[in-house]
């Protein structure tokens, strides 16, 4: 094939002038029969690289990929150039009969030039002896990562592909994949025996896409509000757990974005209804987990969102990569909480000592980028090898957009080492904090606590600053937290050495609200309606005298001034107010609505209607579990146990259910621990004297004759009997 016109070939079979960065030079060097590495990221065009030799050689392209759904669709393109359905086919137990027997037709015709076949199909004996019997031209093995132990998708069959092409017959192999570190690279081409292979590395930096990690506050309201207001953009979001896809799919819908949901939990006729609907622009938004789009082929997905951090960076990186592969705007916004690496580092704890290894380093990369307050863009292409100077970034991530100050914390860091190793690192991360503020506990004054040197040496910094400071010294390894022993922190023989940096430096504080409205497309600021809140005050006082209840138990003043900022004009939208549940909404909310619509209307006010915001009706098995325990009048203890909650969460929960407008009976529970003229006392003062209903008045008002968990039933009773 050495002396074909490559460019007259592609305008040929795909209609194309010129071919993309690399494509020529790889395609000559497949055709030339040489072993071939390709490295090229999401939409730079790798398929075209072994589809388009595996058309003009003499014989059939074994190309070995991991999905059926990637490969069916491959298949469905290359059709769509060609006459005849036979050029391309795949090898799969999903065939039946008749279309097994027509695929083997077609390849002892010599009619197939591509043939598809999952790593687990490759190896069975019989599709053995069938490729066997045929002329190969060339082995591709598409998304190559996939063999790699350190690589994101790592697939155990991937690994005997050798075995099965020395079985066939030595024949030139490519291996292509977009996202693979160094390390991954040497192991792919290892593992596959490729002999000298001609290795072709394409920049892994994608320039339109935008990178920002945003702090995981009050999500599910920010991703509605985000999609919104880009409202017919494809976007794709991932989640990693099964039920947060069903949920956050729902949650849109419920708010009038067109998504559906897409994971391995599905039946396999409906993922596919999902995603030729996603596709075929019947959806516009996709929530899914990891399942969904290994080679995807959408050019115009504007958003590609992560409701939780990745479990590696080469995820990160090949999921980002869905975005604007048509080369026009990509977002790629990642939502960040240190509490859920920590999750997945328990959940390491299950796999073998090596593979902890390897997902505990992933996870550090992982962090280390979600924590980074320098650019993102070099962070990410460092991590691949590849060196990028963040001028050249072009303000296309968030820490280049919205450069994060720093201030110098050496003095902080050495603090907590010293605390750390002189309570021999039994404390995790919150009783440190307390110890260099010097915030008393009974844990830290039954461990004398309060007289180790470092007692309050850091009390003018705040519990953020050192919240920081310690997850930094983790991050570069001067600490470490033992997940095994509750996340207790430790030192590490680094963070002991005698030399520690003259600079260790961490992110100034910042307002994450204000980061959140900063980071965000631009949207209108709203204010409080100062004029509507004192009207809704007015009007709450005198439902409150009508249904004779205190103001404070109709709805609290949290709640008004979320009324005089969004203007709920409905019972639906006034559902959606904080601390207004269903119950409450029907029992005392015609009245308000009808005000704030009259308002409106009066006062020709453009109603900020990216701020209504709709929930999902709370389904949860422990609201339902609750409500029915104390139907049955089940002790709290024994329902706190079934759900491994302690009595306070139990009553944090109870709270909950309560504030969404449902009644709870705790009648039964509350007269084994109090008699009804303490009762009586309580609601009394309730009614009477309190002006929010707190617990601070109620404490200060009975802390001598009752304790806080008394209060706190005896509050929830009233709100149970009154409110709702």
């Amino acid at each position: 094939m050495s002396s074909i016109n490559w460019e007259n070939e592609l305008r040929q079979f795909f209609g194309f002038s010129d071919f993309k960065g690399n494509q020529k030079v790889i395609i000559e060097s497949i055709a030339k029969g040489q072993d071939t590495f390709v490295i090229m990221p999401t939409g730079g065009g790798k398929s075209l690289c072994y589809q388009l030799p595996a058309l003009v050689a003499e014989g059939t392209a074994i190309v070995i990929s991991p999905l059926i759904a990637l490969m069916k669709n491959q298949v469905d393109a290359i059709r769509g150039y060609s006459e005849k359905d036979g050029i391309a086919h795949v090898l799969n137990s999903s065939l039946t009969k008749g279309q097994l027997e027509q695929v083997h037709a077609d390849l002892k015709s010599r009619l197939t030039k591509l043939l598809f076949v999952a790593p687990e199909s490759l190896n069975k004996k019989s599709n053995i002896e069938l490729l066997g019997s045929i002329p190969i031209s060339f082995y591709a093995i598409d998304e190559a990562h996939c063999i790699s132990e350190w690589g994101h998708d790592f697939r155990p069959d991937y690994r005997t592909i050798k075995e099965s092409v020395v079985a066939l017959g030595r024949k030139p192999i490519i291996a292509l994949t977009a996202t693979a570190t160094p390390k991954v690279q040497a192991d792919i081409m290892k593992t596959l025996g490729m002999e000298n292979p001609q290795v072709f590395l394409s920049s892994f930096n994608r320039s339109n896409l935008y990178y920002e990690v945003r702090p995981k506050r009050d999500i599910d309201r920010d991703i509605t509000k985000l999609l919104q207001a880009n409202k017919s953009k494809s976007a794709i979001v991932y989640c990693l757990s099964r039920q947060k896809v069903e949920d956050l799919a729902e949650q849109l819908q419920v708010n009038g974005i067109n998504a559906l949901p897409y994971h391995a939990g599905l039946e396999s006729g409906k993922r596919i209804k999902h995603q030729d609907a996603f596709l075929n622009e019947e959806c516009d938004v996709i929530v899914a987990t990891i399942a969904f789009g290994m080679g995807i082929d959408k050019p115009d997905v504007r958003f590609v969102l992560h409701y939780d951090m990745p479990k590696s960076l080469e995820s990160y990186y090949q999921e980002t990569g869905r975005a604007g592969r048509d080369g026009g705007d990509g977002s790629c916004i990642t939502y960040f909480d240190i509490k859920d690496i920590e999750r997945l580092q328990k959940f390491l704890n299950k796999k073998n000592v090596s593979e902890q290894e390897i997902g505990r380093q992933l996870l550090e990369e992982a962090t280390g980028y979600a924590e980074a307050a320098t650019c993102r863009r070099r962070a990410l292409l460092h991590y691949f090898g590849e060196e990028f100077h963040e001028d050249d970034c072009d303000k296309m991530c968030d820490n280049c957009r919205h450069p994060k100050e720093k201030v110098e914390a050496s003095a902080e860091l050495l603090d907590v080492i010293a605390t750390v190793n002189q309570t021999h690192g039994k404390f995790k991360t919150s009783e440190i904090i307390n110890i260099l503020r010097g915030h008393t506990s009974a844990v830290l004054v039954k461990n004398n606590a309060t007289s180790l040197s470092t007692w309050g040496i850091q009390k003018n910094k705040s519990e953020t600053h050192l919240r920081a400071v310690i997850r930094q010294g983790i991050i570069r390894n001067y600490l470490s937290k033992n997940v095994d022993a509750y996340g207790t922190i430790q030192v590490t023989e680094k963070g002991n050495a005698d030399k520690l940096p003259k600079a260790f430096r961490v992110r100034k504080e910042l307002d994450y609200n204000v980061l959140n409205s900063e980071t965000s497309a631009p949207t209108k600021i709203v204010a409080v309606d100062k004029q509507l809140f004192n009207i809704l005050k007015d009007l709450r006082k005198k439902i409150g005298h009508d249904k004779d209840v205190p103001p404070y138990a109709v709805f609290s003043e949290n709640s008004l001034n979320e009324m005089a900022t969004i203007y709920p004009c409905s019972i639906e939208e006034l559902k959606n107010i904080q601390g207004v549940g269903e119950g409450k909404a029907k029992k005392f909310g015609q009245k308000m609505v009808e005000v704030i619509e009259k308002y409106v209307k009066e006062n020709d006010i453009d109603r900020p209607q990216d701020m209504v915001f709709k929930s999902v009706a709370n389904k949860s098995a422990l609201k339902v579990y609750i409500i029915q325990s104390t139907d049955r009048k089940l002790p709290f203890d024994d329902i706190a146990s079934a759900k491994r909650l302690k009595m306070n969460q139990l009553i944090e929960e109870m709270e909950r259910i309560v504030t969404s407008g449902t009644k709870l009976n705790i009648d039964y529970y509350l007269k084994d621990i109090l008699d009804e003229d303490s009762i009586a006392e309580i609601f009394e003062f309730l009614t009477e004297d309190c002006e929010e209903g707190s617990m601070k008045e109620l404490t200060e008002e009975f802390s001598e004759e009752y304790d806080e968990e008394e209060l706190r039933l005896v509050r929830l009773k009233f709100f149970s009997d009154v409110a709702n």
